[in-house]
């Protein structure tokens, strides 16, 4: 399905029950809204699924970028006004992370529970710079030039070494993305910062990292331990697609956390 909102025309889908509670999920760059088919299984049951492809992803449209944060944040705010729901949970992944971070901060009154994976919310002059190396090497070569490195960063060694389905499933999502999508994301990457600010957050929030994932696990215990009554949950053995790494583990600390028992 297909919907104008913010000026563009978003794609998404809506599973489970129509009068039940929504549940929003927000996936990563260079992915689309399939990266959430493990979750979508089990949370379907019981709550209102909206994925969406974020701008420059997937079935939605991917004009010329650079794209902000701000911009991401308000593309979700949007489709859920075209959909007519008032109040939501939100679940982030990466640059959906910084996304749902970003919509807490900004529009808390729109949002029930939070849930930030894998994701600092901030960038670093450092990773402003390699973001700015991807972005050549996506202009000079599409994203076959950048599939390789991208895969070995977001999944543990082993991870790669044992081929498992779900890798493949997401080096297909990412030669996919169009290169002005991804060019566009990269750029609200590199220039972003909510981590800062997390403490004026009023919603309850669950950070979820995988214990693989670089320096993330570190600086997202580092917003827990500012944001009070917030959680953290690291999964094991995961790296930064924690949620297809630990399907099950992810898809539970989720549903305990919103309220499935």
């Amino acid at each position: 399905m297909q919907v104008t909102a913010n000026g563009i025309r978003i794609h998404y889908t809506l599973n489970g029950p129509a009068a039940a509670p929504a549940v929003t999920l927000s996936h990563s760059l260079a992915t689309t809204l399939a990266m959430w088919e493990p979750q979508v299984r089990v949370l379907a049951e019981r709550y209102r699924i909206v994925r969406f492809d974020t701008r420059g992803h997937g079935g939605t449209d991917a004009p010329p970028g650079p794209y902000t944060l701000a911009m991401l944040a308000a593309d979700a705010l949007a489709l859920l006004d075209a959909l007519g729901i008032q109040r939501t949970h939100f679940v982030g992944l990466s640059m959906g992370g910084a996304t749902a971070l970003a919509l807490a901060e900004l529009h808390p009154d729109r949002l029930d529970r939070v849930v930030v994976c894998d994701s600092p919310c901030m960038s670093t002059p450092a990773g402003a710079q390699q973001w700015e190396e991807r972005i050549a090497v996506a202009r000079k070569g599409g994203m076959e030039a950048l599939v390789d490195s991208t895969l070995a960063r977001w999944f543990p060694q082993e991870t790669l070494a044992a081929k498992p389905a779900h890798v493949e499933r997401v080096r297909a999502m990412i030669l996919s993305t169009p290169v002005d999508g991804f060019i566009g994301g990269a750029a609200a990457l590199s220039d972003h910062d909510y981590n800062a600010a997390v403490a004026i957050v009023t919603r309850p929030v669950l950070f979820i990292a995988g214990s693989k994932d670089g320096v993330t696990p570190a600086a997202m215990q580092d917003m827990q331990k500012r944001l009070p009554g917030s959680r953290y949950v690291e999964l094991e053995g995961a790296g930064h697609i924690s949620n297809l790494d630990r399907p099950t583990e992810f898809t539970g600390a989720v549903r305990e956390f919103i309220g499935v028992r």
